[in-house]
Protein backbone atom coordinates (compact mmCIF):
# COMPACT_ATOMS: atom_id res chain seq x y z
CA UNK A 1 0.00 0.00 0.00
CA UNK A 2 1.51 3.30 -0.99
CA UNK A 3 1.33 6.86 0.78
CA UNK A 4 -1.06 8.11 -1.17
CA UNK A 5 -3.24 5.04 -0.60
CA UNK A 6 -2.73 4.62 2.85
CA UNK A 7 -3.36 8.70 3.52
CA UNK A 8 -6.96 8.09 1.23
CA UNK A 9 -8.09 4.94 3.49
CA UNK A 10 -7.13 6.68 6.46
CA UNK A 11 -9.46 9.75 5.93
CA UNK A 12 -12.11 7.65 5.22
CA UNK A 13 -11.81 6.32 8.12
CA UNK A 14 -11.49 9.25 9.72
CA UNK A 15 -15.03 10.25 8.47
CA UNK A 16 -16.58 7.16 8.33
CA UNK A 17 -15.35 6.84 12.13
CA UNK A 18 -14.73 9.39 14.30
CA UNK A 19 -17.49 10.61 15.53
CA UNK A 20 -18.36 7.16 16.91
CA UNK A 21 -15.31 6.84 18.19
CA UNK A 22 -15.32 10.45 19.98
CA UNK A 23 -18.63 9.06 21.87
CA UNK A 24 -17.30 5.78 22.98
CA UNK A 25 -14.07 7.54 24.04
CA UNK A 26 -16.20 10.01 26.24
CA UNK A 27 -18.33 6.94 27.34
CA UNK A 28 -14.73 6.00 29.17
CA UNK A 29 -13.25 9.54 29.83
CA UNK A 30 -16.16 12.05 30.43
CA UNK A 31 -14.26 14.63 29.00
CA UNK A 32 -14.78 16.01 25.15
CA UNK A 33 -11.31 17.57 24.75
CA UNK A 34 -9.51 13.80 26.47
CA UNK A 35 -12.41 11.67 24.28
CA UNK A 36 -10.65 13.67 20.83
CA UNK A 37 -7.32 13.75 22.02
CA UNK A 38 -7.16 9.87 22.83
CA UNK A 39 -9.25 9.17 19.03
CA UNK A 40 -6.90 11.14 17.24
CA UNK A 41 -4.14 8.70 18.96
CA UNK A 42 -6.03 5.91 18.14
CA UNK A 43 -6.06 7.27 14.09
CA UNK A 44 -2.05 7.68 14.07
CA UNK A 45 -1.93 4.34 15.77
CA UNK A 46 -4.08 3.22 12.79
CA UNK A 47 -1.86 5.17 10.23
CA UNK A 48 1.32 3.32 11.32
CA UNK A 49 -0.29 0.08 11.51
CA UNK A 50 -2.56 -0.09 8.46
CA UNK A 51 -0.14 -2.55 6.61
CA UNK A 52 -0.85 -5.12 8.91
CA UNK A 53 -4.63 -4.77 9.20
CA UNK A 54 -5.22 -7.88 7.21
CA UNK A 55 -9.23 -6.97 6.48
CA UNK A 56 -10.09 -10.52 8.68
CA UNK A 57 -12.50 -8.25 10.81
CA UNK A 58 -14.06 -5.09 10.46
CA UNK A 59 -12.05 -1.94 10.49
CA UNK A 60 -14.82 -0.67 13.01
CA UNK A 61 -14.01 -3.32 15.75
CA UNK A 62 -10.20 -2.99 15.16
CA UNK A 63 -10.66 0.82 15.97
CA UNK A 64 -13.38 0.48 18.63
CA UNK A 65 -10.21 -2.18 20.09
CA UNK A 66 -7.98 0.33 19.51
CA UNK A 67 -9.76 3.59 21.06
CA UNK A 68 -10.71 1.59 24.32
CA UNK A 69 -7.22 0.51 24.83
CA UNK A 70 -6.46 3.95 24.64
CA UNK A 71 -9.04 5.25 27.15
CA UNK A 72 -7.71 2.52 29.65
CA UNK A 73 -4.24 3.45 29.16
CA UNK A 74 -5.66 7.11 29.93
CA UNK A 75 -7.43 6.22 33.09
CA UNK A 76 -4.44 4.08 34.55
CA UNK A 77 -1.74 6.99 34.11
CA UNK A 78 -0.67 8.81 35.89
CA UNK A 79 -1.72 12.34 34.13
CA UNK A 80 -5.33 10.89 34.64
CA UNK A 81 -4.56 10.12 38.48
CA UNK A 82 -2.55 13.78 38.58
CA UNK A 83 -5.65 15.58 37.28
CA UNK A 84 -8.23 13.83 39.68
CA UNK A 85 -6.02 14.62 42.54
CA UNK A 86 -6.04 18.44 41.57
CA UNK A 87 -9.62 18.77 40.62
CA UNK A 88 -10.56 16.72 43.66
CA UNK A 89 -7.99 19.75 45.89
CA UNK A 90 -9.50 22.29 43.23
CA UNK A 91 -12.90 21.37 44.03
CA UNK A 92 -12.55 21.43 48.21
CA UNK A 93 -10.96 24.29 47.89
CA UNK A 94 -13.69 25.54 46.38
CA UNK A 95 -16.03 24.52 48.90
CA UNK A 96 -14.18 25.77 51.94
CA UNK A 97 -12.70 29.19 50.76
CA UNK A 98 -15.13 31.50 48.65
CA UNK A 99 -13.78 33.61 45.75
CA UNK A 100 -12.78 37.26 46.52
CA UNK A 101 -15.38 37.91 44.32
CA UNK A 102 -18.32 36.17 46.35
CA UNK A 103 -16.67 37.72 49.06
CA UNK A 104 -17.25 41.13 47.96
CA UNK A 105 -20.73 40.80 46.67
CA UNK A 106 -21.63 38.63 50.09
CA UNK A 107 -20.36 42.11 52.15
CA UNK A 108 -21.71 44.19 50.13
CA UNK A 109 -25.26 42.41 50.26
CA UNK A 110 -25.18 42.56 53.88
CA UNK A 111 -24.30 45.82 53.85
CA UNK A 112 -27.30 46.78 52.00
CA UNK A 113 -29.70 43.90 54.29
CA UNK A 114 -28.25 45.80 57.63
CA UNK A 115 -28.33 49.59 56.31
CA UNK A 116 -31.99 48.41 54.88
CA UNK A 117 -33.03 46.67 58.65
CA UNK A 118 -31.66 50.01 60.14
CA UNK A 119 -33.85 52.07 58.56
CA UNK A 120 -36.36 50.65 60.54
CA UNK A 121 -38.26 52.05 63.55
CA UNK A 122 -36.34 50.72 66.49
CA UNK A 123 -39.30 48.74 67.96
CA UNK A 124 -38.93 46.84 64.33
CA UNK A 125 -35.24 46.59 64.24
CA UNK A 126 -34.62 45.09 67.94
CA UNK A 127 -36.72 42.66 67.18
CA UNK A 128 -35.46 41.22 63.61
CA UNK A 129 -32.19 41.94 64.99
CA UNK A 130 -33.04 39.40 68.23
CA UNK A 131 -34.72 37.01 65.78
CA UNK A 132 -32.53 36.62 63.04
CA UNK A 133 -29.18 37.91 63.86
CA UNK A 134 -29.17 36.34 67.68
CA UNK A 135 -31.46 33.21 66.92
CA UNK A 136 -33.64 33.67 69.59
CA UNK A 137 -37.22 32.36 69.59
CA UNK A 138 -39.95 34.96 70.62
CA UNK A 139 -40.43 33.90 73.90
CA UNK A 140 -36.54 34.64 74.66
CA UNK A 141 -37.21 37.82 72.84
CA UNK A 142 -40.59 38.41 74.60
CA UNK A 143 -38.58 38.12 77.62
CA UNK A 144 -35.85 40.72 77.33
CA UNK A 145 -37.76 43.27 75.89
CA UNK A 146 -40.25 43.18 78.51
CA UNK A 147 -43.50 42.27 75.86
CA UNK A 148 -45.68 39.82 75.33
CA UNK A 149 -44.97 37.33 72.38
CA UNK A 150 -47.51 38.00 70.37
CA UNK A 151 -46.38 41.65 70.39
CA UNK A 152 -42.75 40.23 69.50
CA UNK A 153 -44.49 38.35 66.70
CA UNK A 154 -46.72 41.39 65.57
CA UNK A 155 -43.54 43.04 65.25
CA UNK A 156 -41.86 40.84 63.32
CA UNK A 157 -44.84 40.29 60.69
CA UNK A 158 -45.10 44.42 60.50
CA UNK A 159 -41.10 44.84 60.02
CA UNK A 160 -41.00 41.76 57.19
CA UNK A 161 -43.65 43.97 55.44
CA UNK A 162 -41.81 46.89 55.67
CA UNK A 163 -38.62 45.43 54.38
CA UNK A 164 -40.54 43.90 51.65
CA UNK A 165 -41.29 47.43 50.57
CA UNK A 166 -38.13 48.48 50.62
CA UNK A 167 -36.74 46.12 48.86
CA UNK A 168 -39.13 46.42 45.91
CA UNK A 169 -39.10 50.05 46.25
CA UNK A 170 -34.98 49.66 45.95
CA UNK A 171 -35.52 46.90 42.70
CA UNK A 172 -37.92 49.81 41.32
CA UNK A 173 -35.15 52.81 41.49
CA UNK A 174 -32.76 50.07 39.73
CA UNK A 175 -30.65 49.77 43.25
Amino acid sequence: MDREEKDFLLEKIMIDYGNELVRLAFSYVKDSETARDLVQNTFIKCYKNLELFRFEAQIKTWLYRITINECKDYLKSWHYKMVQVKSLIHETAKSIYPSTEKIVIDKYKNEEIKDTIFSLPKVYREVVYLYYYDSLKADEIADILDIPVNTVKTRLRRAKQRLELIIKEAELNGR
